[in-house]
């Protein structure tokens, strides 16, 4: 008996969970039209499969369905999916709560028919597609609270109702698309006042930001970097409390940074980088205990750095670049700012010695200090920064070159290396102030220009096997350059302008090895950005990398331009201007596909401009004025885009851009010859022995027939002959014909 009850259990349990089974399967077996909806979804679009296959599509991936059968989460992030985005399919999931098609190729834009069916979404993710067109007049309905349509191509004006049944809005982002008219500031004011992000950066926003942010109460996040918004800070955003981050880069905002900011306590990144922002920084700045990054570089902030900015004991990250900030910074006591990574005191009128203080933050990977008026000495100190990768110092008045380069090439993680204008008339270590050279053994930036060498490269940079770039403009180094610069195996940048450098051009420099080919390894980045004026026309531009460039302007060099240089494919910059080379510009640099700057300028170089320059597709610079260059300018080519100057001081040079054409009768066509055409005086060659036949074909013919027109004797005479000729042949072939008649009958 008892058997049999344990039995009846086991079976009465098997029975609940397959009774349990069945009741599941069907709350959660999905509608027919939502079926029917989400394969039309699928079929309109150009994507890998999706295998939908089963007949219950809750079990699909990338779906989730109610209780009742409805789909609530359509999930297809990166799939793959192309084409125009399938409104009325989607439209059709009518309880759909949560919509992430983000990360793909969708086309179209949003109607309005779309967001009135979807009055149950919460969260709507678009982001990363090929979306286009306006916003529809107002979003769905008060239940959405996140909407993410960045990275896609919308354009026009946010239209004012459009968050008016946002009532519970608490994330916002349309970064990254065409959008223009004015930032809405002003949202919390009217509709959404729980919102925590809005991120409105890289668009075509204009004008002033209005008031309406204050109201805020729970903004966090607010982005509008990358537009042309101008005018004030509005006063009531210090009233927005809870603000963690304000990020408004890249704009045209002014005025005074107020001390009211000292109210967001919670702030940790204020980043106000690229306007006119001017007045001094806020005394109290200090107060804001959470700050982690502070970039206000490229203002016209002025007065010394606040005190109090060191009692920011979180700060990771402080760039105050190219301003006019002042003061002795030695009085700075640095030694609290343990998480500081990078400090960018750059392009300012700082005075005073290099802090010792500043040794005392062990996490710095980065210190500019370069363009101000700084003195002193580098102490062996800066070795307790074990993680130190970048140091510029450049155009300061230190002292003792040699002493400090004896000591940062014990730093094991020093990679960029920037002392360019600093260290006033003192020398260049030569190899025997670096005896027993071991060091810099990972430096791949080293500008030196400015001290002086006087004599040839050191061989000691011989052995930098890492160096990729190697600036040394205005060292007055002599003599030609060394063989051992092309052996160098990740060097892709040289600039020796402005030295005496003599001899050829270097074969040697036209197997550099980075130049040839891309490398395996991931690009250097740099841990603060380069300026650099000498890429492009009177600019000056921030990079994270360097580019590829060989600039030898301003020396002594001769000969020719080797025609080895077209190996260098990998080649963006090439400056060889106010030499002494000659010869012709060689057809080889047309396989320099990537060049973007050709400057050829005041040289003795001759013949003509190549045809096969009109392939180089990427200038941006070009010149090749001062020479002795003849004919016409490739017509029908980018050369044509360039000022006059580019070509001016070539008197024999014509065509646009020049003022003086070039006549037809007189050189080349430009389309048919090349530098190897020989021209006589300007003149086509004359076909003399067409001419010499023609003459002899007239003195023959009227030497025997002008004679016997004239003279009747010799008439009579010659006809006479020719009879006399005419019947001794037809006797001689008469009696021949008889003979083999005779013969062939034998």
């Amino acid at each position: 008996m008892l058997v049999r009850a344990y039995s009846l259990m086991a079976h009465g349990f098997h029975l609940f969970l397959l009774f349990s089974y069945i009741i599941s399967t069907n709350i959660y077996a999905c509608k027919h039209t939502e079926r029917s909806s989400l394969l039309s979804f699928a079929s309109t679009l150009s994507s890998p499969p999706l295998n939908w296959t089963s007949i219950d599509c809750c079990c699909w991936k990338g779906i989730t369905c109610n209780q009742d059968g409805w789909v609530t989460h359509l999930l297809l992030p990166s799939k793959g999916l192309k084409g125009g985005i399938p409104l009325s399919s989607i439209a059709n999931l009518t309880h759909l709560a949560h919509l992430n098609l983000s990360h793909n190729s969708l086309l179209g834009s949003l109607e309005t028919k779309l967001f009135l069916s979807l009055n149950r979404l919460e969260i709507l993710d678009l982001s990363y597609n090929l979306l286009s067109g306006e916003l529809p007049l107002s979003l769905p309905s008060d239940n959405i609270w996140i909407v993410d349509l960045s990275s896609n191509h919308f354009r026009g004006a946010i239209p004012p109702s459009f968050f008016q049944q946002a009532s519970n809005l608490t994330s916002f982002n349309v970064s990254n698309n065409s959008f223009t008219g004015y930032v809405p500031s002003s949202i919390c004011l009217q509709s959404s006042p729980f919102v925590r992000l809005l991120d409105f950066s890289v668009n075509e926003f204009s004008g002033n930001l209005s008031l309406g942010l204050g109201e805020c109460s729970k903004l966090q996040v607010f982005r509008a970097g990358r537009n042309n918004i101008s005018g004030l800070l509005p006063e009531d955003i210090y009233n927005a409390t809870k603000l963690e981050e304000i990020a408004l880069p890249l704009n045209s905002l002014h005025g005074a940074i107020s001390d009211k900011i000292v109210n967001l306590t919670n702030l940790a990144i204020l980043d106000l980088h690229f306007n006119h922002f001017g007045g001094e920084l806020p005394l109290n700045l200090g107060k804001l205990s959470k700050l982690k990054f502070v970039t206000l570089d490229f203002n016209n902030l002025k007065g010394d750095l606040p005190s109090s900015l060191m009692n920011c004991t979180n700060l990771v990250e402080l760039r105050l670049g190219k301003n006019n900030l002042e003061g002795d910074i030695s009085k700075l006591d640095f030694s609290r700012l343990g998480e500081l990574t990078k400090l960018d005191l750059r392009f300012n009128n700082f005075t005073g010695t290099i802090p010792i203080s500043l040794y005392s933050c062990r996490s710095l990977k980065a210190i500019g200090l370069a363009r101000n008026n700084l003195e002193g000495q580098i102490q062996a100190e800066i070795l307790s920064l074990k993680s130190l990768s970048f140091v510029s110092f450049g155009f300061n008045r230190f002292t003792n070159l040699t002493g400090a380069m004896k000591i940062l090439m014990s730093s094991k993680s020093l990679s960029s290396l920037l002392l360019s204008g600093s260290f006033f008339g003192e020398r260049v270590p030569a190899d025997d102030d670096m005896v027993d050279f071991d060091g810099f053994q990972n430096l791949r930036l080293l500008e030196l220009g400015g001290p002086i060498v006087n004599g040839p490269l050191p061989l000691w940079l011989s052995k930098l096997k890492n160096l990729e770039i190697l600036a040394m403009g205005g060292s007055q180094i002599t003599g030609p350059i060394p063989s051992w610069l092309g052996t160098l195996p990740k060097l892709f940048s040289i600039d020796l302008s402005e030295n005496r450098i003599s001899g050829e051009f270097p074969k040697q420099l036209c197997r550099l090895p980075r130049l040839l080919y891309e490398p395996t390894i991931a690009s250097h980045v740099f841990e603060l950005p380069i300026f650099d004026s000498r890429i492009t026309d009177n600019l000056i531009l921030e990079f994270n990398t360097y580019p590829t460039m060989i600039d030898l302007t301003k020396n002594n060099i001769v000969g020719d331009i080797p025609t080895d240089i077209g190996h260098l494919v990998l080649l963006r910059s090439l400056r060889l201007s106010s030499n002494n080379l000659s010869g012709v510009i060689p057809d080889q640099i047309s396989n320099l596909k990537l060049l973007e700057v050709l400057d050829l300028s005041t040289n003795h170089l001759s013949g003509k401009i190549p045809l096969s320059l009109a392939s180089l597709n990427f200038l941006k610079y070009f010149n090749v004025s001062y020479n002795n260059l003849q004919g016409p300018i490739p017509t029908g080519t980018q050369l044509q885009s360039f000022n006059e100057s580019a070509f001016e001081g070539n008197p024999k040079l014509c065509g646009a851009p020049l003022p003086n054409k070039c006549e037809r009768n007189k050189g080349i066509d430009a389309n048919n010859k090349t530098n190897n055409d020989v021209v006589d005086n300007g003149l086509h060659q004359l076909p003399w022995s067409l001419i010499f036949a023609a003459l002899g074909f007239i003195v023959g013919f009227w030497g025997v027939c002008g004679s016997l027109v004239i003279n009747k004797t010799w008439r009579f005479v010659y006809f006479r002959f020719i009879d006399n000729l005419q019947s001794r042949l037809y006797v001689m072939i008469t009696v021949r014909i008889n003979a083999m008649r005779r013969t062939l009958r034998c």
